[in-house]
Parts: structure tokens; C-alpha cells; sequence
């Protein structure tokens, strides 16, 4: 089969996303993987292989189906047109929407299923990736029909209800479910932990161009539903979420200072979340950020005192930042702090925190309309034809100059 390099890429870029995809083949006797959980959660077995084999040679070459079944599960599937042999591929399952509770007790109503198997369940549905905005994987999809093809006007999208037909003669047999359930829990465990730990591996490490490829993984595995209030079971993840990017932050070096700013932040913004749309967003934001937290204030690589140094200087840019005031403070020889310092940052003490004070007027000039000896003054300088002087030295132009700029 021809399309390798294009599979092969798809199906990577699709991991992120945390989509399995598989590529069904069966020819030669061939029994491929079927990602047939649920059903067999349900039914307790799978369906024949000759029955999805057979209901597989039913679908139309040049379309790209979308499937949505009668348990919430989406699936993308589609034939390779390969004229010796039949192959197809397979996304899936995922879900549009978060199953809460109260539509797996629907489910269970309509087509009769054991109650018993309720826990089951909502334990299968957490395990799935939630894709709200399908716009990014139909692209994907597109993109890869558009090179199989020769272009989009050679294939359709097709909407349908069914991935294979089902059969009259299931029966319910709940004798493995037991066993199953404890392998889809071991399995949901282990692949959550691995998403989170390489989240934190990223932004422990600043690591802010990940961004797009970290959330939608993250984001998109299902949230267990552990309370019957939606939107609060979601400010309690994003409470855990939270916990897990400080820890992140610490192991990148990150001053307490800093954390504990960004922390309680971002934990009066979860209080206000009152949609799903505004806590995934929220999410990202948060990943995001904590990633530039470290990007920007790593302290690795720096000495115990130069640390010490730096914090004070990141939070008190307005009190006395000499060197002979943090001799002082620090009780240590000042040549031996300037030489320490120049060493471990490749800057002077003094263009350091002349950098910090320019850097935090550039902000209050961008946010605020404050007077220009004002803002001079909360970044620690009193003197405005000094402020001036410097700012002109790192910047090019005066403060007044940059701020008519901006407008």
C-alpha cells in the first residue's frame, strides 16, 4: 500500500490529540485490532470479524465517513483506494461532547442495559478523548483525502449512524466485564499519567512553542464525572490542574515568589468558569502561561546567592537594588557578589536590574496612562531625567516618544 510517509505522519500528529487510528486489513486472513471496548463492555464479546469485514465492503470509495453511534462514540472512517486490495482507516472513538451521568442512564434505559454495569461505563467514557471543535481534525482529514486523492473535489464527508450494521441475534452476557473493567481502568490510568507527565516535562522545561500540541491532548481526555454538578466537576479539575503546572513551575527552577502570583491568579479564575467552553480555554491558558513562567524566570543554572539576588529583584524593583544594599542584606563581600553575578548572568548588577525596571515601564506604559514621573517612580527610580536617560539607552526613544508611538 502506497501512502506510508502520509499514514505515518497523520497517525503522529493524531496521537496528540490523543486519537487512536488503526489501518484494517484482511487480506491474507488478517485479523486486525478493532477498537470494539464498549461493545464488548456491553455484549461481552466483540463483533465477528466477518461481520465488520463484511459491513466494511458496504462503504462507498471516495468518501470520508463520520460517525456518530447510538453511544455518543464518534469514529472517522474512510477505504484506501487501493484496486488490489481493501484497506480502510479508522479514528476512533472519541467523543463531541462530555457523557454526563444522566445520558448514561438514558443509554442504559433505551437498550436495555444492565444498571450493574453503570460504573463501567462512565469509567469508558472518561477514558476517550473529547474533541469539542472538530475543525482541527477534519483538516487533518482533508488534508491527508487531498493527497490519497489528488484533491478535495475527488472525495465527500459523509454523516451516518452506524459504523458496521448491528446484529439481531446479540446477547447480553456480563461473565468477562469484570476483568475487562479492570484492564480499561489500568489502561485510562496509565495513559492519564502519561499525558500529564509529559505536560509537566514540557513546561517544567518552558517549553511555551508546545502549546498547541500539549492542550489539545490534555485537554481533550475526558474529565471524570465524580459530581453530578458539571461545571463544578470541572473547577475541581482545573483546582487539580493547577496544583500539577505549580509543581511543574517549581521543578523548573521557578522562585515561590512567582508561583504562588500566577497560582492564586489563575485559582480566581477557575472560581468564575461557568461554561465547559470557558474552562477548556481557561486550561490552555494556563499551560501556556506557567510554561512562560518558567521560560522567563527559570532559576537554573544560578547559584544559591545569585537566586536569592534575582527574586528579591523580580519582586521589589522599587526599593534600593545596589550592589552595596545586597551586600548587606546577604551579609556577603559586594566585589565578590558583582564578579558572582556577572558570571552566572553574563550582566552587570546594575544593567540587570536597569533591564527589570525598563522592561516593567514598557508594561505600564502599554497599560496604564499614568504620568511618566510616575511610572518612573514605581519602577524605583526618582529621578525623571534618569528614567529618561536609561530608558532612551535600552529602548532607542524617550518614554514620551514610545507611549505617542503606541497611540
Amino acid at each position: 500500500m502506497t501512502y506510508q510517509t502520509e499514514l505515518h505522519f497523520v497517525q503522529k500528529l493524531l496521537e496528540k490529540f490523543c486519537l487512536k487510528s488503526y489501518i484494517l486489513s484482511f487480506a491474507d486472513g488478517n485479523v486486525p485490532e478493532l477498537p470494539f471496548e464498549l461493545r464488548y463492555l456491553i455484549y461481552g464479546k466483540a463483533k465477528p470479524v466477518e461481520t465488520v469485514e463484511e459491513s466494511l465492503k458496504k462503504v462507498d470509495s471516495n468518501t470520508v465517513y463520520q460517525v456518530l453511534n447510538e453511544y455518543h462514540c464518534n469514529y472517522i472512517l474512510f477505504r484506501f483506494p487501493d484496486p488490489t486490495k481493501d484497506y480502510y482507516f479508522l479514528i476512533g472513538p472519541y467523543l463531541q461532547k462530555p457523557v454526563t451521568k444522566l445520558m448514561i442512564l438514558k443509554s442504559t434505559n433505551k437498550h436495555s442495559v444492565s444498571h450493574s454495569l453503570f460504573l463501567q461505563l462512565e469509567q469508558f467514557y472518561t477514558s476517550l478523548p473529547l474533541i469539542l471543535d472538530d475543525s482541527t481534525l477534519l483538516a487533518i482529514i482533508n488534508t491527508l483525502g487531498e493527497s490519497i486523492w489528488g484533491g478535495l473535489e475527488q472525495f465527500s464527508l459523509k454523516h451516518v449512524n452506524q459504523l458496521v450494521q448491528q446484529q439481531p441475534d446479540l446477547y447480553h452476557s456480563f461473565s468477562n466485564f469484570e476483568e475487562e473493567d479492570s484492564d480499561l481502568l489500568i489502561r485510562t490510568l496509565e495513559e492519564r499519567y502519561a499525558i500529564e507527565n509529559d505536560m509537566m516535562r514540557s513546561v517544567s522545561q518552558g517549553l511555551t512553542h508546545t502549546k498547541k500540541m500539549l492542550t489539545p491532548a490534555y485537554a481533550n481526555y475526558g474529565i471524570q464525572q465524580r459530581l453530578t454538578d458539571s461545571i463544578r466537576n470541572l473547577k475541581n479539575y482545573m483546582i487539580i490542574l493547577n496544583t500539577i503546572l505549580r509543581k511543574a513551575a517549581e521543578e523548573g527552577f521557578v522562585h515561590p515568589l512567582h508561583i504562588d502570583r500566577v497560582s492564586s491568579k489563575f485559582a480566581q479564575e477557575i472560581e468564575l468558569i461557568n461554561s465547559s467552553e470557558k474552562g477548556f480555554e481557561l486550561e490552555q491558558k494556563m499551560i501556556y502561561q506557567y510554561s512562560l513562567l518558567v521560560k522567563n524566570h527559570t532559576m537554573k543554572g544560578y547559584s544559591f546567592l545569585i537566586s536569592q539576588v534575582i527574586a528579591y529583584i523580580d519582586s521589589n524593583l522599587a526599593a534600593d537594588l545596589s550592589l552595596k544594599a545586597h551586600a548587606e542584606r546577604l551579609n556577603v563581600n559586594a566585589s565578590y557578589l558583582s564578579t558572582l553575578f556577572k558570571k552566572e548572568t553574563g550582566k552587570t548588577l546594575t544593567d540587570y536590574v536597569n533591564c527589570k525596571r525598563i522592561d516593567y515601564a514598557i508594561i505600564l506604559l502599554h497599560s496604564t496612562t499614568l504620568q511618566i514621573q510616575t511610572i518612573a517612580q514605581y519602577c524605583g527610580i526618582l529621578d525623571v531625567n534618569y528614567f529618561t536617560k536609561i530608558f532612551k539607552k535600552y529602548i532607542g526613544q524617550t518614554p514620551k516618544k514610545y507611549r505617542d508611538s503606541l497611540l
